[in-house]
């Protein structure tokens, strides 16, 4: 697959835009409380968790390239899979450390709306 033939703007916005919705996700306004408490009553740290954030970053770049790359040669459908599979991955991992079920929830439901948004990105530009 040619890689210039990917919609860059669209990967871009998607990136950007899931991250900030984890930002609203994660925060308190949201399911913060909940999941913290779900999460073996994790406390906010002091300092932003820079490390954290750029491996979100990252991992969410990766998986807007994939939804992109789909989207590109007609495979939507893989992307959906991908998606799938990793809130999948996040649930087990999830579940292996003992979260609450809400907590599990709330960290797969992520990366599912993560990916939406990443899909209506690449409809939208």
């Amino acid at each position: 697959m040619d890689m210039a033939l990917m919609n860059w703007a669209a990967v871009t916005l998607g990136t950007v835009g899931a991250f900030a919705l984890g930002m609203l996700w994660f925060s308190p306004a949201m399911f913060g409380k909940g999941w913290a408490a779900g999460s073996h009553d994790l406390q906010p740290p002091q300092t932003p968790p820079w490390l954290a954030m750029i491996v979100q970053f990252i991992g969410l770049a990766l998986l807007a390239v994939v939804v992109g790359m789909t989207e590109t040669v007609g495979a939507i459908g893989v992307a959906i899979a991908a998606i799938l599979a990793v809130a999948l991955i996040v649930a087990g991992m999830d579940l292996f450390s003992q979260k609450t079920g809400r907590a599990v929830l709330i960290d797969a439901g992520y990366v599912v709306v993560s990916g939406i948004v990443m899909i209506l990105a690449q409809g939208v530009l």
